[in-house]
């Protein structure tokens, strides 16, 4: 309205790029990108992509992928659970991360 302080942004003004959401899920995109070269499963993700939704919570679309790939990353996650990922807890009680694995056998 006419005469109300602002904060100096409207709406128009504002960028993802100001979002912490958008940092994360970037970040959790890349990270997720990268085991997926590893596996050899980067052109099996094609809709693979850092999002928001309309509150500002970041997203990590995966996308549509083929049977086939499904059952590929169940089997990828099936083998990293028989090794001992994913049951680890850090201090907080937390889940253990990819990032903290790769610390870990650092």
């Amino acid at each position: 309205m006419p005469g109300e302080p602002t904060d100096g942004l409207d709406a128009a003004a504002w960028s993802p790029l100001d979002s912490e959401g958008w940092y994360a899920a970037r970040n959790a995109t890349t990270a997720l990108r990268d085991v997926l070269v590893r596996a050899g499963l980067e052109k099996d993700f094609p809709y693979l992509r850092a999002d928001l939704n309309a509150f500002g919570h970041g997203l990590v679309e995966l996308g549509r992928v083929s049977p086939d790939t499904a059952e590929r990353l169940a089997e990828l996650l099936r083998l990293a659970l028989a090794s001992g990922f994913g049951g680890d807890r850090d201090d907080d009680g937390r889940p253990s991360t990819i990032a903290d694995e790769h610390k870990r056998r650092a």
